[in-house]
Parts: C-alpha cells; sequence; structure tokens
C-alpha cells in the first residue's frame, strides 16, 4: 500500500497531549477495560456527523457505550446474506455476544443524509438514483418514512420530520432481526428512539402512543 501518510502534526500532538495526561491519570482503569473487555451497558446507533458526539452527550466514559454510526443513523431490515452487513453485524454483535440491555437509536437535526434523501425521493437529486451511488441505495432504507411525510408541502418541516422518521424506521427494522425481537419479548433489551437539536442541545426521546416529546 503506497497511498498512507503519516498522522497529520495538530493530531499527533493531541493524542501526546492525551497520553500525558487523561491515559496517564487513568491508567489503572484503562488496563482493566483491556484486561477484562467490555461489558458495555447500551448500544448506541448515531448518525457519522461529525457535530453529533453520543459521550459527549451522555458524559460517557470509556467502555460505557457500543456505538455504531452510518449515515443518518438508519438500521436496515433484517435479510440475511443481503448486501447491509455492516449495521446488521454490529447488531447482532451488541445483542447476542455483549447481550446490551439497551439499544438506542439516536437522530439529529440538520442531517445531510436526511436531506438527500428527500430530494432523491422528491425528484431533485437524479445523482441518488443511480445504482453507483452508496448514498442513494442505503437512502432507500428510508423511502418508507418518506412516504408518510411527503404531503407536508414546507421543505424545511418536511425535512425534520423525516429525520424522525430515520428513528422510527430504524426502531421498526430492528424488530425485524429475530434475536432482537427475542430479546425485547423476554425483557432482557429495551429499544429507545432519540433526537437530538444540535443548535439548541434540546432532547427529544419516541414513544409510539404519541410521538417525540421533549426531555
Amino acid at each position: 500500500m503506497d497511498h498512507a501518510k503519516p498522522l497529520p502534526g495538530y493530531l499527533v500532538q493531541r493524542y501526546e497531549g492525551w497520553k500525558a495526561t487523561t491515559f496517564k491519570e487513568n491508567a489503572s482503569w484503562y488496563r482493566h477495560l483491556a484486561e477484562a473487555g467490555q461489558h458495555p451497558r447500551a448500544m448506541v446507533i448515531s448518525c457519522c456527523d461529525s457535530r453529533v458526539h453520543v459521550t459527549s452527550i451522555f458524559g460517557a466514559d470509556q467502555g460505557e457505550f457500543f456505538i455504531h454510526r452510518n449515515i443518518a443513523n438508519l438500521v436496515p431490515p433484517y435479510k440475511p446474506n443481503g448486501d447491509y452487513h455492516g449495521t446488521s453485524a454490529a447488531v447482532e454483535y451488541a445483542v447476542t455476544t455483549l447481550k446490551v440491555a439497551h439499544l438506542i437509536v439516536l437522530g439529529h437535526s440538520s442531517c445531510g443524509g436526511v436531506a438527500g434523501c428527500d430530494a432523491m425521493c422528491s425528484g431533485a437529486a437524479p445523482e441518488l438514483e443511480s445504482e453507483t451511488s452508496f448514498v442513494g441505495r442505503w437512502m432507500d432504507i428510508l423511502r418508507p418514512g418518506y412516504e408518510r411525510v411527503k404531503l407536508i408541502e414546507d421543505p424545511e418541516l418536511r425535512v425534520g420530520a423525516l429525520e424522525k422518521e430515520a428513528v422510527i424506521i430504524s426502531l421498526e427494522n430492528l424488530m425485524t432481526f429475530p434475536f432482537v425481537k427475542t430479546a425485547v419479548e423476554e425483557d432482557r433489551l429495551t429499544l429507545h428512539g432519540l433526537w437530538v437539536n444540535i443548535g439548541e442541545g434540546d432532547l427529544e426521546a419516541y414513544r409510539p402512543e404519541d410521538g417525540f416529546y421533549d426531555i
């Protein structure tokens, strides 16, 4: 492999600072984590968006969360031998091996992936319809959500509603995984849907009977 380059200097400096302070001050805890393995209580499926920092939002320490990130925090439907093994594999590992007690889907405001889905489904982004578009084919998962909100005329309100549909669709798809469904029905696992407003810091949770509400 001839194309890998040295890490940028500013990242090297940040690493050295972390190693000399945070790591050094908590060396015994890091050693415990390395020797005892991971035992997270919760899995969080969140967006790749650089502005969504799950551990900061919840003040989490190393070892607390098993985190999986993808475009628009989506979970595909259960499909053995399908094309979406990355997210499905992470869910399988968290539920069957790590045996997490909580599985959280965290959506957010100003999601570029969701906006792309809205544009694609409304005919404004034909490039995403191409079979060669990885983003477009991934956002196909959210098409059922678009069908639920497409009659909202205001584009900003429609995309905002679609961001929350991304959470709901993912929760619905999680229940198509047999091992998730069994764990939920046996009260070994609870599913949670959240949406965070990046600019305001507000967090909303989802419940089926009345939708999203402020925490």
